[in-house]
């Protein structure tokens, strides 16, 4: 119920003496309805209510992918034309900087419980899972393979699918990119997910740098799980209506920082994490929380 204005005519008005109609606040009774006056007399008619266009609720995706590609250009335009040691350090930064962004994620896990077990221990589980799943199912070799026969393709260079795998990581893993999908696909509103394509962009850059084409193949994620969740906006704000508190995000959330920490380390070069094989636990992180819950 909110309210609208009723135009009525004042009985005995003269016939141009006084403005022919008055404004009176009324109680509106249709949802998104209104009044309208005509020559014979009060008539309602329902106003629908606006539809967003696919553009609308796709718009902060497409933006988003539009700054991953131009990132991925800049980095290969850059790409070679560095001295080395100004190109190792900053790739050192980057690893730098992606060990605190996975530090951040995986915080999360902190936050979220299933029954009377802590986060931490569930997504360890979902992560050793993950990853002797991704063992057996040979994650990362198929993931190698796809990227050698895109690579050599599109006649790429570099650890294509290293720089695949840890872009699409980076870019699509977090509490941003659900909440800003869910907030673009529902109201239109790209707000949350303009700010997360601007730090894409310039993560693009330096990964490039690093790792070569492969970083721009991520955008295909991108619009298929951004998208994605952009277009099922109003499902999952059923199912998740408070998606920053579900302990079942911030669990995917956490175990997905620890796989971010993965790939900060292997830009470091300090050891050769298999980050492929843990993708299983992100799937899982969800049913392990769901048994937790269940056993509790």
């Amino acid at each position: 119920m909110g309210e609208g204005l009723l135009q009525v005519k004042p009985p005995g008005l003269e016939q141009g003496s006084l403005p022919g109609m008055v404004g009176l606040p009324v109680d509106r009774m249709e949802k998104g309805g209104g009044s309208v006056l005509g020559e014979d007399g009060l008539h309602s008619r329902r106003i629908a209510p606006m539809e967003l266009s696919l553009l609308d609720k796709l718009s902060g995706t497409l933006a988003n992918a539009a700054t991953v590609t131009l990132g991925t250009g800049l980095g290969l335009l850059l790409r070679g034309r560095l001295p080395e040691r100004m190109a190792r350090i900053m790739v050192q930064g980057v690893g730098l900087t992606t060990l605190f962004i996975g530090l951040s994620m995986a915080s999360a896990l902190g936050k979220a419980k299933g029954g009377a077990i802590d986060g931490v221990v569930l997504g360890l589980i979902a992560l050793v899972l993950g990853g002797i799943l991704g063992e057996w199912w040979r994650v990362e070799e198929g993931l190698e393979g796809l990227g050698e026969r895109i690579k050599r393709a599109v006649r790429g260079g570099g650890s294509f699918t290293e720089g695949f795998v840890a872009a699409s990581l980076l870019f699509c893993v977090g509490p941003m990119t659900l909440l800003g999908s869910i907030q673009n696909g529902l109201t239109g509103d790209p707000s949350l997910l303009l700010l997360k394509a601007t730090l894409d962009g310039l993560s693009a850059i330096a990964l490039t740098s690093s790792f070569g084409v492969g970083v721009g193949f991520s955008v295909l994620v991108i619009l298929l799980y951004q998208g994605g969740v952009a277009l099922l906006a109003g499902t999952l704000s059923q199912a998740l209506p408070d998606p920053a508190a579900d302990p079942r995000v911030l669990l995917v959330t956490g175990v997905g920082g620890l796989m971010v920490l993965g790939v900060g380390i292997n830009l470091l070069g300090l050891t050769r994490v298999r980050v492929g094989s843990f993708l299983p636990a992100l799937l899982l992180a969800p049913l392990v929380w769901w048994l937790a819950g269940l056993l509790s």
